[in-house]
Parts: C-alpha cells; sequence; structure tokens
C-alpha cells in the first residue's frame, strides 16, 4: 500500500507537469503566431465595422519617431492589405496580399518559412516576389518559382486589376486564417492599387518589449495618436481566439487541484497505514514517556519521506517525457483543431520548484489531522496490539 501511495504521488505529479508544460506551451506557440503575424499592438484608422479595404494611415515623421524611441517599444514596422484572388491556371482562391517594407521584422517569420527564401530588395525598386502558405500552393498546384496572378476588384463598373507575381518561398503556421488566406508582398504594390503616396500605409505593427504592459501602452498611444487613429492590441483583434486561450489556465488548475487532492489522499492512507502498522511501537515510546508531539513528528518526518520518493520518480518522468516531446516532437496534433502540428512544451522552472514545493507544503499541512490518531492510541492496549 506504501508503494501504491508512492507511486500514485508520482503519477499525480507526471500529469501536473504535463498538462502545466503542455498548457502554457501550446497557449506560448499560438499567442506567439497571432502577435507574429500582426504585432502586439496595431494602428489603424479607426474603423467601427473594420473591414479589407483600409483607410490609409500617415504618420509625420516626429511622431514615428517618438513611437520607436518609447522604451516599451521594441519595434515598428508598416504594412498594408488588400483583398484579391489568386489564381494559377483554372484554379482560383480568395487571398488577401499582405503588404511590408523593409522595416518588416523577419525574425518572427522565418521559423515559418518551409522553402525558398524571404523578400529581399524591399528598401529598392518594387518587388514582383511573394510568399504564399503550403495549403494555397497545394490547393492550386503552386511550386516555388512559379508566375502567379492575383485579381484586384475595383468599384463597379471598372473591371479588376490584373497583377503578376513569382513565388519566391512557402511558409506555414498551422494557422488556418492565415494559412488560407495571407499572401505577404511588397507595400508598394499596395501604395499603387489603392492610389497612395510613398508615406501612406494600411497601419502600423508595434512589438513591446514586455507582452504585460501591451494594454497599458495602447492606452497610452491612443493620447499620442491624432483622433482619427486608434491602437488596438493583439487581444482587441482576436478576442474570440485569446478568450479560448485563457480557458488553458482553468483547465491547468482544475487538473492541479484534482491531483493534489488525489495526492493528499493517498498519503494520508499511507500515514493510517504506517501509525496501525506501528501501533506496539506507539505504546512503547509512549510508555517510555515519549510525548504525543515527538511521537506525530516522526511520523510526519516519514511521510515527507514518502512524498520526496514519489515526487522524484514524478519529476523524473515527467520533466523526461517533456523534454522528448520538446526535442522528438513525438505527439502530433490536428493543426485545423489546434493551429499546431505538435504539442507545445514549455517548462518554467520556476514554476516547477513552486509546483513541488506547494504540493509538499499542502500535503504535510492536511496530514496533520491524521497524525492526531496517535494521541488517540492507549499505551497499555498498544503494547498488547497484535
Amino acid at each position: 500500500m506504501i508503494r501504491i501511495s508512492i507511486w500514485a504521488i508520482a503519477l499525480g505529479m507526471i500529469i501536473m507537469i504535463l498538462a502545466m508544460a503542455t498548457g502554457t506551451g501550446l497557449r506560448k506557440e499560438i499567442r506567439n503566431k497571432v502577435i507574429g503575424f500582426g504585432g502586439h499592438i496595431q494602428i489603424i484608422n479607426y474603423q467601427p465595422n473594420p473591414t479589407l479595404e483600409q483607410t490609409p494611415v500617415s504618420l509625420d515623421d516626429s511622431l514615428y519617431r517618438q513611437l520607436r524611441n518609447l522604451k516599451e517599444v521594441s519595434h515598428i514596422q508598416a504594412f498594408g492589405k488588400k483583398a484579391g484572388i489568386l489564381k494559377q491556371g483554372d484554379l482560383f482562391e480568395g487571398t488577401v496580399l499582405k503588404g511590408v517594407d523593409s522595416s518588416f521584422n523577419w525574425s518572427l517569420f522565418n521559423s515559418y518559412l518551409k522553402q525558398g527564401h524571404r523578400l529581399h530588395g524591399l528598401d529598392a525598386q518594387r518587388n514582383d516576389s511573394i510568399l504564399i502558405s503550403t495549403a494555397l500552393a497545394k490547393k492550386l498546384q503552386i511550386a516555388l518559382n512559379d508566375k502567379v496572378s492575383i485579381y484586384f476588384v475595383r468599384e463597379a463598373p471598372k473591371p479588376p486589376l490584373l497583377r503578376y507575381f513569382y513565388v519566391a518561398g512557402l511558409y506555414q503556421t498551422d494557422f488556418e486564417e492565415i494559412d488560407n488566406t495571407v499572401v505577404v508582398g511588397d507595400l508598394r504594390h499596395i501604395q499603387r492599387l489603392n492610389k497612395w503616396d510613398s508615406t501612406q500605409t494600411g497601419g502600423y505593427e508595434i512589438f513591446v518589449e514586455d507582452e504585460e504592459k501591451a494594454d497599458e501602452l495602447a492606452s497610452s498611444l491612443r493620447t499620442l495618436l491624432p483622433f482619427e487613429l486608434d491602437a488596438l492590441t493583439s487581444r482587441q483583434l482576436n478576442e474570440q481566439l485569446f478568450q479560448w486561450l485563457d480557458l488553458f489556465d482553468i483547465n491547468i488548475a482544475i487538473i492541479l487541484i484534482i491531483m493534489i487532492i488525489v495526492a493528499i489522499i493517498n498519503i494520508s492512507i499511507a500515514l493510517l497505514i504506517l501509525i496501525l502498522e506501528r501501533t506496539q511501537l506507539i505504546g512503547i515510546l509512549k510508555a517510555l514517556g515519549s510525548p504525543n508531539v515527538s511521537i506525530r513528528k516522526i511520523f510526519l518526518w516519514n511521510a515527507f519521506y514518502l512524498i520526496l520518493r514519489g515526487l522524484f520518480w514524478g519529476n523524473l518522468i515527467g520533466v523526461g517525457a517533456c523534454l522528448l516531446q520538446q526535442q522528438f516532437g513525438l505527439v502530433k496534433l490536428d493543426p485545423a483543431t489546434y493551429y499546431v502540428s505538435e504539442v507545445s512544451v514549455n517548462l518554467d522552472w520556476i514554476g516547477l520548484l513552486l509546483l513541488n514545493g506547494g504540493t509538499v507544503l499542502v500535503c504535510l499541512a492536511c496530514l496533520v489531522l491524521p497524525s492526531y490518531l496517535i494521541t488517540r492510541i492507549s499505551p497499555v492496549k498498544a503494547i498488547r496490539f497484535d
């Protein structure tokens, strides 16, 4: 029974570690994808009902420098969007051309690039290269370096505008909303299609040093920007997705509570078994004058040793499984449901230490009451106990 109790504690710790590591890992990976493609904050023209047809944004040099020099801001980049229809042969698909310029931070995008190369020469003349997703490439049977056409709809009775592009690279984020629609190209195409000048863009994406301060920074930015512009956080732009991610924290908390309760029950049973098995010893110690407090400490220290044994094996197996998944990606997921192709793991060592420490303290605190059974044992009956 004591061995069973030890392994029950170990199993509970394994489940808690896996729940915490995979839950926070999946949450972090999805957040990174959303933020990598849109920034922590977007400065766009205020629109009560946002559409893909953007109203141009133009920041004067002094305001742009002021935003860029804010200590909370790590990077700022311009972007623009234009809806169109991507066509290859007899196949076509609705798409959104996202225009970027030389300020675009490719370090966040490089991990998603599967084939080809990123866009070069964005600070020189207009670039006709684009990056499309592997999903779109598969649907439209497009290969690397292929020439493709995109039709951009205009107001009637004007005919659609046709533009030709060359596929420079294929990317994959496993995020359906991005992979099925977004094509990355030169911002100057957006400016030309919308008849904007070189200072006008669809908006600006801002990346912050501390993600926790994004809401606070967005509020302060609204006081700096002209009245027609708005600063929206990634959460405001993707409210439903972030509400779904918040459920991860609730699920993790529920699992931790259940597993700690199971651990408490098992170690309490183990303590009671120890007391029953050592009833004669307790009687002898009491007959020799040992106080109840000292005897209780003996059993509590023994229970503490059993808890540590369970935590040792639980941590060894749990952390080992996380490291294996982190290194080899053994467990796969459906990207259409979870936005990632494999279980993401985030090992927070401080959180792991707190989890172990909290488990030990809670279990020992709950063992104080069962240990009072020792005070109820009569020395005379205990010595004769068989």
